[in-house]
């Protein structure tokens, strides 16, 4: 089979979106937010030219969950090819529709960018054709009308592609000798893991709020979907984890010791 054509970008590009996770999403005061905002109520501090009035402030204005949030180029997708460049603001119409397919595609976005990143693997090279295969379904999937995205059933279509997913972590980690930690899942608030082995290890889904990870060494472990707000990655050597997202890096703690595969960009916080 031919290879289907793969996203162009499945990074936000704020310069082609109609600001919309500043408008559809909800949050209310913590320590991410200074205040409440209703979603589909657009933030103070969004222009009319749909940026952000201040950007180069946000955490020290109190809106640390900006900085941590990524659509995955959900919101440009949604913006330019759902909605054909037509804003919320000059067609009002479209709004309550617009900003409720932005977590929709958001899901698409995520899961295309893990099988964009299997498909780059070595490892998973006798998946090749099923990765593809799941690719041009998701992909296709995103480029259809918003009732189409609406009517989606996001949970059967995870349940599509996550066996490809373990698949891909199961042949990443077995190039790691020796038994490999096991903590899919597992609650490790606030863990003492400084200089821990976890090479290869199984962490999806792991709750790793405010572990230390300092100076640990996490290649090749699978950390999707792993809760890293706040631990602390200082020192961490994760070459070649896998599954891996900007969102959970911008979340965590590091510092310039911290190694990160090469898709991802050191957070300026750190």
């Amino acid at each position: 089979m031919s290879d289907p054509t793969v996203p162009t970008e499945l990074r936000a590009d704020c310069d082609s979106c109609f600001g919309l996770c500043c408008v559809a999403l909800t949050f209310s005061p913590s320590a991410d937010f200074p205040v409440d905002k209703k979603a589909g109520e657009p933030c103070g501090n969004l222009r009319t030219d749909f940026r952000c009035g201040i950007h180069r402030a946000l955490r020290q204005t109190g809106y640390r969950g900006c900085t941590v949030y990524d659509c995955f180029g959900a919101g440009q997708k949604v913006s330019r090819v759902t909605f054909g460049g037509r804003d919320w603001r000059q067609a009002p119409e479209t709004a309550g529709e617009m900003f409720a397919v932005l977590p929709v595609m958001r899901q698409l976005h995520e899961l295309l960018g893990y099988l964009d990143e299997a498909l780059a693997l070595e490892a998973a090279r006798p998946l090749r054709r099923e990765l593809w295969t799941a690719l041009d379904e998701t992909e296709q999937l995103t480029r259809t009308g918003p009732e189409a995205l609406l009517a989606l059933d996001m949970t059967a279509r995870r349940a599509a592609v996550n066996p490809l997913l373990l698949r891909t972590s199961e042949l990443v980690r077995e190039r790691v000798r020796g038994r490999k930690k096991n903590r899919r899942g597992a609650d490790l608030l606030g863990a003492r893991l400084k200089g821990a082995d976890l090479r290869g290890a199984d962490l999806r889904g792991a709750y790793l709020i405010a572990a230390d990870l300092r100076g640990a060494d996490l290649r090749l472990a699978d950390l999707i979907g792993a809760d890293l707000r706040d631990a602390d990655l200082r020192g961490a050597d994760l070459t070649g984890s896998i599954f891996l997202v900007q969102t959970q890096v911008n979340a965590a703690k590091g510092d310039a010791a911290t190694r990160l595969p090469p898709s991802l960009t050191r957070p300026g916080h750190w």
